[in-house]
C-alpha cells in the first residue's frame, strides 16, 4: 500500500462524550485496553495502568519498562495528588567514572549520535552521552505501576496487565505514526538480542504489519505473577544490571533494589479562573504555571485566536518562563528551586514584554531534552477519579540498549545530565535528572459552582510546557471544545530561538510574526507534541486526542 502522508489534516473528529468512563492516549488498542478494565470494574487508576502497559508492546517507540512513570490526579474523594516513579544516577556515577569511562571505552563513538549536536561541553571535553549505557538511570514503570494500583485500583497488577500481555504475544498491526517512528530503530539496535527483541530480520514494521513481541510479553507475564520485584529484586533486575555493566556502565543491582517512587506535591496556579497542577521539580511543571503567570501579566489570552499578538504574547511569556526553569530546576534534594510559579516572579518577569520579539537565552548548554518522544494516557471514570499518566524511555526507544533476553529497551533519561560540575543539572549520585514530563490536571471551577476536572497533557520535550500553555488558554479563553483545541495549529520556541509553527497556520500569520521580530520556521506536526485530555464536568466525561498520532478516545 502506498504510505500514508502523515503531514496532511483531511478530516475532523469531534469531543468523545460518555457517561462510566473514558480513556485518551496516542493508539486505539491500548485505548481499548483501558476500557476494557474499566467495563471488568476497575476504576481510573486500574484503566491508566492497562493502557499504559498495552502501550509498552503496541507503541514501544515512545515508551517502555525500561522507563519511567509520572502521574497527576483527582480522586473520587477529592484527593489531589501526584506521583513520580523516577529513579536516578546508580551509586558509581560520579563525573570522573563516566569522564573515564567516555575516554576510554571502544565503544564511546557510538554514544554520540551526530543528529544530536556537539558532543563536547563549554570546556572542550565530551559531554554526557546521549546513548550507552550511562544515559540509563533507575527505571522506575513497574514500581509505579504496582504502586498506583495499591494505593488506588480496586483490581490487581496481574489484572491490569492481561491486554498487554495478549498483545505482545499474539500480535497486532503497526498503526501510522508508529510505523514511522520505529524505522529508527533499524540503525539505533545493532546488539543482537535487541534487534531480536524489536525488528524482523534487522527491519522494522511496516504500516498494517502484524507485529510480536514475545519476549516482552513474557517479562510482562513474569511481573503479572510476580510482582515489580522481579524488575528490582529479582531475575529481570539481573538482566538489566549486567546489560549496563557489560557495556561499561555502573548500575547495579542494589541500584534497582533501593528504588521507590514518591508522592510529591502538585504545584499550582490559578489562570483565567481556572486552577491548573502540574508535578514539581526535578519536572519542568513551573516551566508551564511560570509562562501561564506571565501570559496572564500580559493579557496574552484577551487577544483574537487567529492574530499574531496572541502567539507572540504567548510565546514571549513561554520564553522566559524556559529561561528561568533551565536554570534553576533540578533534583529539589540537592539544590533548592526559587518560587517560579509566584505572582510576584511573574509581575518582574512580564516587565520586559512589550510588542517586539525579545532576545532572551531559551535553555542552558547539554540539555539534550528539546526533542523526545513519549506516551500520555488520560483516564475519567463516572465516580469522579481523573488521572493523567505519563510512561516514557524519554527519546524514542531509549540508550539503544535492551537488557538481555527480557525485551525491555532501556532509557536514556540520564542523557539530560551534565559532566560540568556547574550545570544546573550535574551529574551525581542517586541524582535525578532533569525531566520534561509533566501530566496536566485543572480543576475548571476552583470557586466551587460545579465539579469539573480534567486530566491532561501534551507530550514532546520542550514542546510539552509551551502545549500546556496553549492547550488551557485555547479552552478557557476561547472556550473551545476539547477536541478543537488539541487540533488547532501551534506553535514553539526552539532552543535556537527560532519560533517554529505548523503548516496549516494561515500563511499571514507566520508573515506579521516576522515582522514582529521572530524569527519564523515551518515544521512538520510531529514536532508539535502528542496531546490527550479526560473530562468529568459534573458527571458527564468527555475527552479529547491528539491528531498528528494515531491514537483515540474510547469511551463506554
Amino acid at each position: 500500500m502506498p504510505a500514508p502522508d502523515l503531514d496532511r489534516f483531511t478530516s475532523r473528529r469531534s469531543t468523545v462524550y460518555a457517561t462510566e468512563g473514558v480513556v485518551a492516549t496516542s493508539q486505539p488498542l491500548a485505548a481499548e485496553a483501558g476500557v476494557e478494565t474499566l467495563r471488568e470494574g476497575g476504576n481510573a487508576f486500574d484503566a491508566a495502568v492497562a493502557t499504559a502497559a498495552a502501550l509498552n508492546v503496541v507503541e514501544p517507540t515512545s515508551t517502555g519498562l525500561g522507563g519511567d512513570v509520572f502521574a497527576l490526579y483527582r480522586t473520587a474523594d477529592g484527593e489531589v495528588g501526584a506521583m513520580s516513579s523516577c529513579g536516578g544516577a546508580p551509586a558509581e556515577a560520579t563525573i570522573e567514572n563516566v569522564r573515564e569511562s567516555v575516554e576510554t571505552h571502544a565503544d564511546a563513538d557510538e554514544w554520540y549520535p551526530e543528529s544530536r549536536g556537539a558532543a563536547v561541553d563549554s570546556g572542550g571535553e565530551r559531554g554526557m552521552p546521549f546513548l550507552g549505557p550511562h544515559a540509563v538511570t533507575v527505571p522506575g514503570t513497574a514500581r509505579g505501576w504496582e504502586t498506583t494500583i495499591e494505593r488506588f485500583g480496586r483490581g490487581t497488577l496481574s489484572d491490569a496487565l492481561q491486554p498487554a500481555i495478549r498483545y505482545a504475544m499474539d500480535g497486532y498491526p503497526v498503526t501510522e505514526v508508529i510505523a514511522d517512528h520505529w524505522k529508527g530503530a533499524e540503525t539505533l539496535f545493532t546488539d543482537e538480542n535487541a534487534a531480536e527483541a524489536y525488528l524482523n530480520d534487522g527491519h522494522a514494521p511496516t504500516v498494517g504489519e502484524r507485529m510480536r513481541l514475545p519476549q516482552l510479553g513474557e517479562s510482562l507475564e513474569a511481573i503479572a505473577t510476580e510482582g515489580a520485584d522481579v524488575v528490582y529484586e529479582g531475575r529481570i533486575g539481573e538482566a538489566i544490571a549486567e546489560e549496563i555493566q557489560s557495556k561499561g556502565g555502573f548500575l547495579t543491582t542494589d541500584d534497582l533494589a533501593a528504588f521507590e517512587p514518591t508522592f510529591p506535591d502538585p504545584v499550582s496556579t490559578r489562570y483565567n479562573g481556572a486552577e491548573v497542577y502540574e508535578l514539581p521539580p526535578n519536572n519542568q511543571g513551573l516551566i508551564a504555571l511560570e509562562a501561564l503567570n506571565i501570559a496572564n501579566e500580559v493579557d496574552a489570552g484577551s487577544y483574537p485566536l487567529d492574530s499574531p499578538e496572541r502567539v507572540h504574547y504567548f510565546a514571549e511569556a513561554t520564553k522566559r518562563a524556559f529561561h528561568d526553569g533551565h536554570r534553576y530546576i533540578t533534583d529539589p534534594t540537592y539544590e533548592d528551586v526559587p518560587p517560579l510559579a509566584s505572582g510576584a516572579w511573574a509581575a518582574e518577569r512580564a516587565n520586559d514584554v512589550d510588542a517586539t520579539a525579545s532576545d532572551v537565552s531559551f535553555g542552558v548548554p547539554d540539555s539534550h531534552a528539546e526533542d523526545a518522544d513519549t506516551v500520555l494516557l488520560c483516564v475519567a471514570d463516572a465516580a469522579g477519579n481523573v488521572v493523567s499518566f505519563i510512561n516514557s524511555r524519554f527519546a524514542g526507544f531509549g540508550s539503544g540498549l535492551v537488557a538481555g533476553d527480557t525485551g525491555i529497551a532501556l532509557q536514556n533519561r540520564g542523557a539530560s545530565f551534565s559532566l560540568d560540575p556547574d550545570h544546573p543539572n550535574s551529574l551525581e549520585p542517586g541524582k535525578r535528572p532533569f525531566h520534561t514530563l509533566i501530566p496536566g490536571l485543572v480543576d475548571f471551577a476552583p470557586d466551587g459552582s460545579r465539579d469539573d476536572w480534567a486530566a491532561f497533557g501534551v507530550m514532546g520535550g520542550f514542546m510539552q510546557p509551551q502545549g500546556h500553555v496553549q492547550t488551557i488558554s485555547n479552552v478557557v479563553d476561547y472556550d473551545l471544545p476539547l477536541q478543537a483545541a488539541l487540533d488547532l495549529p501551534r506553535w514553539r520556541y526552539r532552543e535556537d530561538g527560532s519560533l517554529a509553527i505548523e503548516g496549516r497556520m494561515d500563511g499571514n500569520l507566520a508573515t506579521k510574526l516576522a515582522r514582529m521580530g521572530h524569527d519564523v520556521r515551518v515544521l512538520p506536526p510531529v514536532q508539535f507534541g502528542g496531546a490527550q485530555i479526560a473530562r468529568n464536568n459534573e458527571g458527564v466525561l468527555s475527552g479529547a486526542t491528539e491528531p498528528r498520532k494515531d491514537g483515540t478516545v474510547a469511551g463506554y
